[in-house]
């Protein structure tokens, strides 16, 4: 290996780790907001989100320990990694299952300004790693792919706002809360598929 070759590793190495505290601070700061307001109006779809950024925040902790380590144990981390993805969608379910009972609609306004505050936390992550998710192996891969998949269920709130604002129902909130467990369990299952192929590759 050429020193140039090993400057540049280390250079992208120091930039993904920059990205990567970025994005867990952001998410962090982001979940306490979106908790706050997803218990004031009872919003499942927030819930279930802003558990996403704690668990976003988690994920990226763990990211930034195993980018020092060696493929093998970063596939196997990125096994457990894969699991954790999976965490929101427990709570997901059992708020779904209390709105289900009790489908009294959330202020559609405040669904509606929280979703936007979200989509804008998880673009600017989404940006932040995407330079890096083609490096790093699944670790890389699993904080590209939770922060571009909270972008897209953040669109989906903003629109079950709107929606709910109109027919004044709880049924946009539910689903759409069902949705961010569906995006969640195919995100684990692309992060389980990449780190099973690296732990393999070093066997």
């Amino acid at each position: 290996m050429t020193d140039e070759t090993s400057s540049s590793r280390a250079s992208t190495g120091a930039s993904l780790r920059r990205a990567v505290g970025f994005v867990a601070l952001a998410n962090f700061a982001y979940f306490g907001v979106e908790f706050a307001i997803a218990l004031a109006i009872g919003s499942v779809a927030l819930f279930a989100d802003s558990i996403d950024f704690l668990e976003d925040t988690a994920l990226n902790v763990l990211i930034l320990v195993g980018l020092g380590w060696s493929p093998i144990w970063r596939g196997r981390l990125g096994m457990i990694l894969a699991a954790i993805l999976l965490i929101p969608g427990l709570a997901t379910l059992w708020k779904a299952w209390e709105k289900f009972l009790h489908p009294t609609p959330p202020d559609p306004a405040w669904l509606a300004v929280a979703g936007v505050g979200a989509l804008v936390v998880n673009l600017t992550c989404a940006l932040a790693l995407a330079r890096h998710r083609k490096h790093h192996g699944s670790l890389a891969k699993a904080a590209f792919l939770s922060a571009r998949n909270d972008a897209l269920a953040n669109v989906a709130i903003v629109a079950a706002g709107l929606l709910t604002a109109v027919i004044l129902s709880g049924w946009p909130d539910l689903i759409v809360g069902l949705g961010i467990l569906a995006i969640n369990a195919d995100a684990a299952r692309q992060v389980w598929i990449a780190a099973r192929r690296e732990v393999r590759a070093e066997n």
